[in-house]
């Protein structure tokens, strides 16, 4: 055990622990009202456990392996002690797994019994990412008082609704987790993985995509199912949504994100309700993409959580700690978005351009997107190992991609915060969709992704100005570098194809290719919308 404390260090960096002594109390039964029992596994220093605060960590991803020794072991030897649960239906605990829908009534349950362990310590953290933070907003507007501190991590308050979007159903995340937590208990799981993500993979083809989950896993999955059936407004996700929680919470909350991460908008929203609210909260985005492993977390834990449960100060910090990309530095901020950023219109120009000076004539640029042969998602904000900021060269040699550049920047363009589009856009099909994608050409020519958005169109056969909302940012272009942008028809399988009939995805079978048009001029000014800070 203590080669795996050792190897986590370096791998996250840690500083060294107070103890690597462990104790592990296994299967510890947590029961529900409905008569349920959840499992859960407390880890502890040896020498004086009993007296220190919990962290809690509620996932459905199993207590070992990842979860039990990369997240509950450095805690508990660096002043906690952790109690790992696994959440309903999953790993040995009670009842059936109904994604999103249990963790209220189940996380206040757990809640209540915590506290009246002999154990417990007086305070209590609600640590964990993705998932494990989902569980935390859940309850965030009942917290009883010995709950001290909340530390999300790659979150949000409505999680999966994002991707549900009727105007940019992004297909490649929920299914992913779909089949995830379809096979993660069957036998030899981890081994089998790259078998399976290649098996996911063809199965995101399939048409039409309602068969896709049997492609994929070998049997339907009612998550899967729901998430094609139903976008996000539909009362099939009712249960789903905590934003209204978030204003409610009264502890102070440290929430922690990446600039590729596939959760960011609304961990952002989430941020700025707290501020709005006045409650105590801070915000720290990294470069990270949503698998990325880094210290923060524990650091988090440790300087933030493991203070305020102790009733004291954590270290002074601004509210905002941004890693502005580009610049390659962390700089700090008093709110999301920063104050100074002023909105500058980036237009498309003929031939390629891209420049703040409006266009002068009318043009338009063409392309031709077949969704059997749809444009790739290249890196981004994606679960996948290449996602993040890759090289686009690839890309954008394609000839279903256009590209914008301006020239060469004669001195740094900071943009920190919101970045929108406005494209004109027209198809031979009443269906289609408009990627933008915002790059940083660099001196050797390399294009690489800052951010991006998607919005599918109906009546996109009449010219129609497209509002494409892409991800927030942090990032400066360099003196020497250029400003790109790219307009395209889709991201597969990151978003899902469309097919161009206005056929529902779950039973679309036909596939139609389109000719399409980016307008720009005097009356049809595409661009994209920067918020431009003067550089410090």
């Amino acid at each position: 055990m203590n080669l795996s404390s050792h190897l986590i260090q370096r791998k996250l960096k840690l500083s060294p622990p107070l103890t690597r002594d462990l104790v592990v109390e296994r299967d510890l039964r947590v029961p529900m009202p409905d008569g349920a029992e959840l499992l859960a596994d407390r880890w502890a220093p040896k020498a004086g456990g009993e007296a220190l605060p919990v962290a809690l960590i509620r996932t459905p991803y199993g207590r070992s392996g990842l979860f039990g020794t990369a997240m509950a072991r450095p805690l508990a030897e660096r002043g906690y002690q952790v109690l790992i649960q696994s959440t309903r239906g999953g790993f040995g605990s009670g009842g059936v797994f109904d994604p999103m829908r249990q963790e209220r009534e189940d996380g206040l349950a757990t809640l209540d019994w915590l506290i009246k362990q002999p154990w417990s310590g007086g305070s209590i953290v609600l640590v964990g990412l993705s998932y494990l933070g989902y569980a935390q907003w859940a309850v965030a507007d009942r917290l009883p008082p010995e709950v001290k501190a909340m530390i999300p991590q790659v979150t949000e308050s409505a999680l999966t609704l994002e991707f549900l979007r009727q105007d940019g159903f992004s297909l490649e995340t929920p299914f992913g987790w779909g089949v995830l937590t379809a096979v993660q208990e069957r036998p030899w799981a981890m081994l089998r993985q790259p078998a399976q993500a290649r098996r996911t993979r063809r199965a995101l083809h399939t048409l039409p995509l309602d068969q896709a989950d049997v492609a994929a896993v070998g049997h339907r999955s009612d998550y899967i199912q729901g998430i094609l059936a139903h976008d996000a407004d539909d009362p099939h996700w009712a249960g789903f949504d905590h934003r209204h929680r978030v204003a409610e919470v009264t502890v102070p909350v440290s929430s922690i994100g990446g600039w590729y991460d596939i959760f960011l908008p609304g961990q952002l929203r989430d941020f700025r309700i707290l501020q709005e609210a006045g409650r105590p909260a801070r915000l720290t985005i990294g470069p990270w993409t949503h698998l990325d492993m880094n210290d923060t977390a524990i650091r988090e834990a440790v300087e933030f959580g493991l203070a305020h449960a102790r009733g004291e100060e954590p270290p002074h910090r601004a509210p905002v700690r941004l890693f502005v990309t580009g610049e390659e530095a962390w700089r700090d901020f008093e709110s999301w978005p920063p104050s100074g950023g002023k909105p500058q219109r980036f237009h498309l120009r003929p031939g390629g351009a891209l420049s703040t000076e409006p266009p002068g004539e009318a043009a338009s640029d063409g392309y031709r997107y077949d969704p059997a042969d749809p444009t790739p998602a290249v890196g981004g904000v994606r679960m996948v190992p290449d996602s993040g900021r890759v090289d686009n060269k690839d890309l954008e040699a394609r000839a279903d991609v256009l590209t914008y550049t301006t020239d060469v920047l004669d001195q740094d363009v900071e943009v920190i915060g919101e970045v929108s589009a406005e494209i004109w856009f027209r198809s031979s099909l009443p269906h289609a969709d408009v990627f933008v994608r915002l790059c940083d050409v660099d001196p050797r020519g390399r294009s690489y992704n800052v951010c991006d958005g998607l919005t599918s169109l109906s009546g996109a056969d009449e010219t129609t100005r497209a509002t494409i909302g892409l991800w927030p940012t942090a990032h400066r272009f360099k003196r020497g570098h250029r400003i790109r942008v790219q307009v395209s028809s889709g991201a597969f399988p990151r978003y899902a194809r469309n097919p161009g009939t206005g056929e529902p995805h779950a039973t679309a079978t036909t596939l139609r290719a389109a000719d399409q048009t980016v307008h720009h001029g005097p009356e049809r000014p595409s661009a994209v919308i920067l918020p431009v800070r003067a550089a410090e």
